[in-house]
């Protein structure tokens, strides 16, 4: 569709816009979109809506390291202790 403007509502729009610092075609749209277009209420949700969780069912698991590792890489477990020696190592070798 286009439109054909009077010349003083494109005076007004360009005028406008300018103090707005956008093109007036963006305030034209944000403009008519306001006045004809019924917002989204996103809080109702509708019939086919699915959960975070449901859309991303498939990407989402669990993974066991000894699937990749003989006994597991066990990666959770003195993990205090284990940065402690890593943070004594590189303070013994002056990186800290």
């Amino acid at each position: 569709m286009e439109l054909t403007l009077t010349p003083d509502i494109e005076h007004a729009l360009r005028e406008q816009a300018q103090q707005q610092g956008i093109a007036p075609e963006r305030l034209a749209l944000d403009s008519l979109r306001r006045q004809f277009v019924r917002p989204v209420d996103i809080t109702q949700p509708t019939e086919n809506t699915e959960t975070l969780a449901d859309f991303l069912a498939d990407f989402i698991g669990v993974l066991h390291s000894s699937e990749y590792i003989p006994g597991g890489a066990r990666l959770s477990e003195a993990t205090g202790k284990t940065f402690t020696d890593i943070l004594i190592k590189k303070r013994q070798q002056g990186q800290l």
